[in-house]
């Protein structure tokens, strides 16, 4: 009969092995006792130096005591842990946490180093280029924005690259530092290929090679992610949609498009295009004398109805001057000066776009709608009837709120979504 090592004559065990680990972990597939793989002592230990960085990121700043509470690791497990991080540059000291007198040692607090790599976000769009700096909390440290006088795609990729490093340089970051970059812009990128779909209003956008080109340029890591998508991170992180379970983001600019995020992650659907919502069958309203949008017809996409293009069509068939009237910020402009027939035209185009809610409605019931871009940072002369019109579409009513975070949507969530990714980097080429 084999003895029993698990009472107290057992042999006291390495630091780093008191933790409750996984054990051993059976393939997929296999039979118990079959392919079982054993958790060595470098795999327990990354294990434990994982868990007690995700604890100090949750915790901010905090001593060994509190993470040994927080982790249930033990004391010399979290003293080694926290050793190994220190001097792989992913973990640094802050300061000591004052006592009593008499009550021993000051304890050593500790908070992960969010300078252990950098992020850069880049929005791009068709009238500009934005782009941010930021460090592994997300803390944006540059930002700058330029026109996008770019007409091919190969000059786009040229100068968004050229303004990233701009950004970089004078936030005073060597650009080796630069661990991942993520761009937004329109359109669906293909995860297989990497390729742009659907991006119309960006020239030679779907090109093959985009995203190889702009890894060249950049030589970072890299994602190309849809704008919508990236917009409704950004109001999840740090915006209107914080703590929502489930919610959307509509963004009416150029075009048209929804970001939906459940559970702090984004829903992209089987092929990439969940949200395109600019292709639904659908021109709702339509007024006598307008032309349909370019490249559509009658009944066409609902991007064509409801876009800031669509925006300046309609006030121009409803009798609006077109030497007075030159863009949508023009009829919004207008309508807040009290025009009555900006002021229809803005109704008209709360319909189109409460006809949009009622299909995320019907679909995804989220418990909220967030409206934003170009033509929905307009919140305040839309939001009203798109609420009034949706009364009259659907008992399926979510809450319509205007975005918090304006044309910074994207950017922002650009660099969360970078900043989560390289923290994952930093953590896994770790030297220490």
């Amino acid at each position: 009969m084999n003895a029993d090592t698990t009472g107290a004559g057992a042999p006291d065990r390495d630091p780093e092995e008191r933790v409750e680990s996984p054990g051993t972990r059976a393939e997929p597939g296999a039979r118990a006792g079959q392919g079982a793989r054993p958790w060595n002592r470098g795999v327990l230990r990354s294990f434990n130096e994982r868990v007690l960085l995700d604890a100090l990121r949750a915790a901010g700043t905090t001593s060994r005591a509190e993470l040994a509470r927080t982790t249930g690791l033990s004391k010399p497990t979290v003293s080694a842990a926290l050793a190994n991080l220190e001097r792989a540059g992913l973990v640094r000291q802050t300061g000591e946490m004052s006592r009593g007198l008499g009550r021993g040692r000051a304890a050593v607090l500790y908070e992960a180093d969010p300078t252990a790599g950098h992020v850069i976000g880049i929005d791009v769009g068709r009238g500009w280029l934005r782009a941010a700096a930021a460090d592994l909390d997300g803390r944006v440290v540059g930002r700058r924005d330029a026109a996008n006088t770019a007409r091919t795609a190969g000059a786009m990729v040229h100068a968004a690259a050229e303004l990233a490093r701009a950004v970089a340089a004078e936030a005073g970051l060597d650009w080796s530092r630069v661990v991942h970059t993520v761009v937004g812009s329109p359109g669906v990128t293909d995860p297989g290929t990497h390729r742009v779909r659907y991006a119309v209003n960006l020239p030679g956008w779907g090109r093959s090679d985009l995203f190889d080109r702009l890894r060249a340029e950049l030589g970072t890591g890299l994602d190309v992610v849809n704008d919508a998508n990236l917009a409704a991170l950004g109001e999840y992180a740090v915006g209107a949609g914080q703590g929502s379970r489930l919610f959307a983001y509509l963004w009416i600019g150029t075009g048209l498009g929804a970001g939906l995020v459940a559970d702090g992650k984004v829903f992209r659907g089987g092929h990439g295009a969940a949200g395109e919502i600019g292709y639904l069958p659908m021109f709702p309203l339509p007024v006598d004398g307008e032309p349909p949008a370019p490249g559509s017809a009658r009944g066409g996409p609902l991007e064509g109805a409801v876009s800031a293009d669509a925006v300046v069509r309609l006030a121009h068939a409803m009798g609006m001057r077109a030497d007075l009237v030159a863009t949508a910020k023009d009829v919004f402009a207008a309508a807040r000066a009290g025009d009555a027939v900006a002021v229809r035209v803005v109704d008209h185009e709360a319909a189109r776009l409460a006809h949009a809610v009622a299909a995320l409605a019907a679909v995804i019931d989220p418990e909220l709608v967030v409206i934003g871009g170009a033509v929905g940072r307009n919140g305040d002369l839309l939001l009203a009837p798109i609420r009034t019109h949706l009364r009259d579409l659907t008992p399926l009513r979510p809450r319509v709120v205007a975005s918090a975070l304006g044309d910074d949507a994207v950017l922002l969530g650009a660099i969360a979504t970078a900043a989560e990714t390289a923290r994952d980097h930093v953590f896994d080429t770790r030297q220490g």
